[in-house]
């Protein structure tokens, strides 16, 4: 039992990072729940889905409630991203744990490469600063190139699917720099379909009994309360500073899962 308190503490610090750095926790919940509780692959991923419904669910009401998501591109990107989010969550129960184990060890390496190149007046959270008076979700820009969003949409959920994250790092780009949406709007849009796209998943985990009740509540409680502990705290702290750290424990757990993967480990 106490390991599943030791887990809700660990995801109590990977929400308050997520929150303060403008990432989904699950870059942090798969590799510590691997690594440090010996979960099996497939069952870390269903609980990482289980935590971004619970967080994401938060935040989209919020968005939505300032009219800052434009939610008629997001329920259009969303039939993509959901199919993207099924096969994904399929083609995971077919994968060997170790292959699923290098992939998430490349999509560590892609996150902390993305936080490196965006600068701390860039970041997500500096984004989302002082909107409540902003209202153009669905204002004056024309949305472009939709069916190549339609499949950047479809990729983003086959990775949430496959490796248990919100697939934001995907969406959001897309959105701001094909589709031309400004990028609060892109963001908040993508915040109101993780939701959906990771319940998707979950699903596909949850028929197969890779969700484990214990382990994805007692995750999901930290993170749900490091989230908003880590919104509260937000202004009052530097995140560049943690932004340097964090990259360092990316690159590490990194390392970590692709030793796993390949039979071999460093430190755990």
């Amino acid at each position: 039992m106490s390991d599943f308190f030791f887990m809700a503490i660990g995801g109590l610090f990977a929400g308050l990072l997520g929150s303060v750095l403008g990432l989904g926790g699950g870059v942090l919940i798969i590799p510590m729940l691997t690594l440090v509780f010996g979960v099996p692959m497939r069952e870390a991923i269903g609980a990482s889905l289980v935590c971004v419904i619970a967080t994401s669910s938060g935040a989209a009401s919020l968005y939505v409630k300032r009219h800052l998501c434009n939610i008629r591109l997001g329920m259009t990107l969303e039939l993509a991203t959901t199919l993207g989010a099924i096969a994904g969550g399929v083609v995971a129960g077919i994968m060997k744990p170790q292959i699923l184990s290098i992939l998430f060890s490349v999509l560590l390496i892609y996150t902390a490469g993305t936080m490196l190149r965006k600068k701390s007046d860039g970041s997500i959270g500096d984004e989302m600063k002082n909107t409540s008076n902003l209202n153009y979700g669905e204002g004056s820009y024309k949305i472009t190139h939709l069916p190549l969003g339609m499949g950047a949409s479809f990729f983003a959920g086959n990775v949430s699917g496959l490796l248990g994250v919100g697939g934001g790092v995907i969406k959001v780009p897309v959105m701001y720099l094909l589709m031309r949406v400004p990028l609060k709007t892109a963001v908040a849009t993508s915040n109101f379909m993780i939701g959906v796209t990771a319940s998707a998943g979950a699903f596909v985990y949850f028929s197969r009994g890779e969700v484990h009740p214990l382990v994805a509540g007692s995750t999901m409680l930290g993170v749900f309360l490091g989230a908003n502990l880590g919104s509260r705290l937000f202004p009052k702290i530097k995140a560049e500073y943690l932004k340097k750290a964090f990259v360092f424990i990316l690159l590490y757990l990194s390392l970590e899962m692709l030793f796993r993967g390949l039979g071999s480990h460093l430190l755990f």
